[in-house]
């Protein structure tokens, strides 16, 4: 079935359930100290938009592969994302009280429990794969190693994590856009080109798929933070489930900040049919993925 804007809002609906009945299954472990096991599940469980694990599920779908294919490995990336969350929270990175509107990990477990919290969820994104990969005779080998390298790449000092420690470095300085670039293509669109890219694995993807997922991914990366800084500016904190005008205290980097609200929008929607068009190139631009960067553009919190 082709999936358009209109019954885009029915086709999230209906993945977000899918995903979510697949989390607090892969959390369950013998021996796990309960407070750490209260403080993993209350993060994960926590709502947001399961956007990286959808991904997924939409290129194994684009490509006429189950998705049933990307359980394993959308979960273990709901997982990481969901640690990065726990300690970008932490008093000694953002300070925030609230995260999807509701108090933030260490607000309710404790500063230790937190941080061990967001460790135990990234190591066991890894386990999960190697496990359940090494059971399906679905998926080689040779591709749950490149699952779990994509994945450590994206995710790590070079990815996200490297992206997380220039935007510290970053703070109350003035960046210009390449700068701010940077930080954002790492500490936001690393993860959701792994997503793509796992799922272009699991679905056997061409080499010219591959790129053009790829492209999607930087494109869209951006193009949600640039959202996110305009709902910073102009959004609903009641929606958004956090303070709005919290960047601007803090004297943060933005792209409102650096182009204005005006040219900021204008680039988010060159982005968007940048996406689009990558798409049309491998031949997928029929499938969810299309919808899904408009969702990226237009989504409110």
């Amino acid at each position: 079935m082709m999936i358009t804007v209109d019954t885009f809002q029915a086709y999230l609906k209906e993945k977000i359930s899918f995903i979510e009945n697949n989390l607090v299954p892969a959390l369950e472990q013998q021996g796990v100290p309960s407070a750490l096991y209260e403080s993993m599940k209350y993060s994960l469980m926590a709502g947001g938009k399961r956007l990286r694990p959808m991904l997924v599920l939409a290129v194994l779908e684009a490509l006429d592969k189950p998705i049933e294919r990307g359980i394993p490995f959308a979960v273990a990336l709901e997982m990481i994302h969901t640690y990065s969350l726990i300690h970008d929270d932490l008093p000694a990175m953002d300070d925030d009280d609230l995260r999807r509107g509701k108090p933030t990990n260490h607000k309710v477990f404790g500063e230790a429990t937190a941080i061990l919290a967001g460790d135990a969820l990234l190591t066991r994104a890894f386990s999960l794969i190697a496990e359940q990969y090494g059971e399906r005779a679905d998926v080689s080998a040779s591709t749950t190693v490149k699952l779990i390298a994509e994945l450590g790449k994206r995710a790590g000092a070079t990815g996200m994590v490297g992206g997380q420690m220039a935007d510290i470095e970053g703070e109350t300085k003035q960046l210009n856009l390449e700068q701010l670039e940077f930080i954002h293509r790492h500490k936001t669109g690393d993860l959701l080109i792994a997503a793509l890219r796992g799922g272009g694995y699991l679905a056997e993807a061409t080499e010219a798929q591959m790129d053009a997922l790829t492209r999607y991914g930087v494109c869209i990366g951006l193009a949600f933070q640039i959202q996110d800084d305009i709902l910073n500016v102009e959004g609903d904190a009641s929606e958004l489930g956090k303070a709005v005008g919290s960047d601007a205290d803090r004297q943060k980097a933005t792209y409102p900040s650096l182009l204005g609200l005006a040219e900021s929008k204008k680039r988010l929607l060159a982005l968007i049919e940048e996406a689009k068009a990558a798409l049309a190139e491998a031949g997928i631009e029929h499938s969810a993925l299309s919808p899904l960067a408009d969702y990226v553009r237009n989504r409110n919190k």
